[in-house]
């Protein structure tokens, strides 16, 4: 099993919480503006499904990104989708210590991504895109990789 060197609990105060409200957009467009979104730079991207005013259903879009990223998340929510307006407030962000190990499995090796709190693993999560490779490549039910993985890490 590799691992790689954890980082640190930190308290990360240059966050942002950018939000828009959507009216008149489909879902195939805010997928297209959640890749941008993540590309630019954004640590997160959600949605919620709202109502907005004379009860039109609408979408509320919000994310979290650094400070220095928000001119250029602003351009692709002007661009890209329907909002005249973001609104957007500092937000402060607690950081578990984070660290990522090489499973070895029989189809193969699996990065874990492993969090920490005050010293004890709190968080596992293999890597799905991994995971989902092997399962195909493999032909055997993802579900099977996953155990497999749970196994090793036991």
């Amino acid at each position: 099993m590799v691992s790689h060197p954890p980082n640190e609990e930190h308290i990360d105060d240059q966050m942002l919480k950018v939000e828009v409200n959507l009216d008149d957009i489909s879902g195939e467009w805010l997928g297209y503006v959640m890749d941008l979104l993540f590309e630019c730079g954004a640590n997160d991207v959600f949605y919620t499904p709202i109502y907005m005013k004379k009860n039109r259903p609408g979408v509320l879009v919000q994310l979290l990104c650094n400070r220095d990223k928000l001119e250029a998340i602003r351009d692709i929510l002007l661009k890209e989708t329907t909002t005249l307006g973001i609104r957007y407030y500092p937000i402060t962000v607690f950081r578990a210590e984070r660290a990522v190990r090489k499973v070895e499995t029989k189809w193969g090796p699996v990065t874990v991504k492993e969090g920490f709190y005050n010293g004890q693993v709190v968080q596992r999560a293999p890597e799905f895109e991994e995971c989902k490779r092997i399962a195909t490549t493999c032909n055997v039910p993802l579900k099977n990789v996953y155990e497999e993985v749970w196994r090793q890490l036991e």
